[in-house]
């Protein structure tokens, strides 16, 4: 809803005609005009109270518009209901209040986004919406303080987040609390949010949970990169959701799809999703399935954006531009990812599959079914990462028309470190240590398709490549990289099966193109590639089998 189609309902004269309640005259459009109703407008005195009732009265009468003129509106928690719309005129801010007591429900404890309280909530509504050119200003840094953690050395900046230096200030009672999520929608129907600017919010921003037929279109989410957990939308469990054009910086992930329920056991699969036309940075992951991850995700796709920092420290920079984790017994299936410009995050891929909650049998969840297509990423200093865990094969996984350009100048030493499995752990690229890869570094993969996929080295970088350790069913088809400045191959392949290479182009200068080791290596077949660039094309250890590699120029 714009401000036209609201302006364009009002009667000439409606500030005069109306009641001195502040509502809609008889047979009038229902738009309720709170500062008639009683709103103050200063951002001094709270407008809770006025803001509710006239939801409330909108509501009751069939719907309509709650309009907010220009002017600063100082709230506690804002109750929205079925068939309203909350209309934020240019000029008009809804500042949330810096005294938790002014929020109902229980303050969000400051490690758990349970139920809790929030700036904007709505349970069990339909057709409810958040529209208009004003802003809501949450004034999370009220609820901050330092967190007292020492810096980091600067040659562990790569391991560190700005985000780290800040945590959610204590209660009296020595708890520490925050609204969060500062906008919460619950088992709704038909939610629309559009145009509005959302800033400053404490920890996170929106989450829309098992909500259906949501359009979040055009909205600017902006927080501090320091903000703890200032995570920008989150939905959860919701079902046909279409979220564009929007500009969204935050201190935690930009866009993050999850799979709970923290208001109960029923967990939805949150499915028929598309992201599109959207500019994200910040401080963590641009676009993030997980981490919590117990039910499902299918039928997700996520095109035509840009995930980019400005040139700032490491420290304040994206970890990860695309993340996909897998780590609670859930389930991924169909997802298409295509047409994305990544710019100076971290880790530009990041896939796992891993065993931090696993299911009552014992195994992990499944992770399948992902196309990412037509990515360029500049300015990486960690590698890309495609990892499941022994026994739990990520499936069915291609990658096409891919470049990546990587500034990190790693180390032959890196090669030899043993990587640890960490099944585990927190999902995320940095426990697993600098990497022997420069490009991607792939295990326990099963359906690998790389194809027109082109790693380059802004700086001297001693390492493969691409590395594929424990893979099968593996095509290359179309690899081009630059040469390791040491005697290392551009491709190493480990205890690979069924492995499928061609169309490759050895880089000028290289020692090796393909290396070949594990005696479980088998079937792996290099063709009609130009290797004249490399001293040597094929190289295998003893102990791969005899007759493992078939090469035919």
């Amino acid at each position: 809803m714009n401000r036209r189609s609201i302006l364009s309902s009002l009667p000439a004269g409606l500030a005069a005609a109306a009641p001195a309640s502040g509502e809609p005259p008889a047979g009038g459009p229902h738009i309720y005009d709170v500062r008639r109703l009683g709103a103050s407008g200063t951002g001094k005195t709270l407008d809770t109270a006025v803001l509710n009732r006239a939801i409330d009265a909108c509501s009751a009468s069939g719907g309509g518009v709650v309009y907010l003129p220009p002017g600063s509106y100082l709230t506690g928690t804002v109750v929205l209901k079925s068939n309203v719309t909350l209309y934020l005129e240019a000029g008009a801010t809804l500042l949330g209040s810096t005294d938790i007591r002014d929020y109902s429900g229980n303050p969000a404890d400051a490690r758990n986004h349970v139920p809790g309280s929030h700036l904007i909530s709505a349970r069990n509504a339909e057709n409810i919406a958040l529209a208009g050119p004003g802003r809501i200003d949450g004034q999370g840094k009220a609820f901050w303080q330092p967190s007292g953690r020492p810096p980091m050395p600067p040659e562990n900046a790569w391991r560190d987040a700005v985000h780290n230096q800040w945590k959610t200030a204590a209660d009296a009672s020595g708890r520490e609390r925050r609204p969060s999520p500062m906008i919460e929608l619950v088992d709704c129907r038909h939610v629309r949010i559009e145009d509005v600017r959302i800033e400053n919010a404490a920890g996170w921003t929106l989450r829309p949970l098992n909500c259906d037929d949501v359009t979040i279109r055009g909205i600017r989410i902006w927080n501090p990169t320091h903000g703890p957990n200032t995570d920008g939308i989150d939905p959860t469990g919701c079902r046909n959701v279409f979220i564009s054009d929007c500009l969204i910086n935050t201190g935690d992930d930009n866009i993050c799809l999850k799979s709970e329920n923290p208001y109960g056991e029923d967990i939805r699969v949150s499915k028929n999703i598309t992201i599109t036309n959207c500019v994200l940075s910040g401080g963590c992951n641009g676009l993030k399935f997980g981490t919590a991850t117990r039910g499902g995700f299918e039928n997700v796709v996520f095109s035509n954006c840009v995930i980019a920092n400005d040139d700032v420290p490491v420290q304040e920079r994206l970890i990860t531009g695309i993340a996909i984790e897998m780590v609670d017994g859930g389930w991924l299936e169909g997802v298409l990812i295509s047409n994305v410009r990544i710019q100076r995050a971290r880790t530009p891929i990041f896939m796992r599959r891993g065993l931090r909650r696993a299911r009552p049998d014992g195994s992990a969840g499944t992770l399948r079914g992902v196309k990412i297509d037509n990515v360029h990423a500049t300015g990486s200093i960690l590698s890309s990462l495609i990892s499941g865990v022994p026994g739990f094969d990520i499936e069915d996984v291609s990658l096409t028309n891919i470049r990546v350009d990587s500034e990190e100048g790693g180390e032959e030493s890196w090669v030899a470190r043993p990587i640890p499995e960490v099944p585990t752990a927190y999902p995320d690229v940095r426990p697993f240590g600098r990497l022997p890869a420069f490009g991607l570094y792939c295990r326990h993969v099963s359906g690998l398709n790389l194809q027109n996929v082109e790693f380059r080295a802004v700086k001297k970088d001693a390492r493969p490549a691409l590395i594929c350790d424990d893979v099968s069913n593996l095509s290359v088809d179309g690899f081009t990289c630059s040469a390791a400045s040491g005697a290392q191959p551009a491709i190493r392949l480990i205890n690979a099966r069924s492995a499928f290479l061609r169309g490759c182009r050895a880089p000028a200068g290289s020692q090796l193109f393909l290396e070949v080791q594990g005696r479980a290596s088998e079937r792996i077949t290099l063709l009609a590639s130009d290797l004249t660039g490399a001293r040597e094309a094929v190289r295998h250890e003893d102990e791969v089998p005899p007759g493992a590699v078939t090469e035919s120029r």
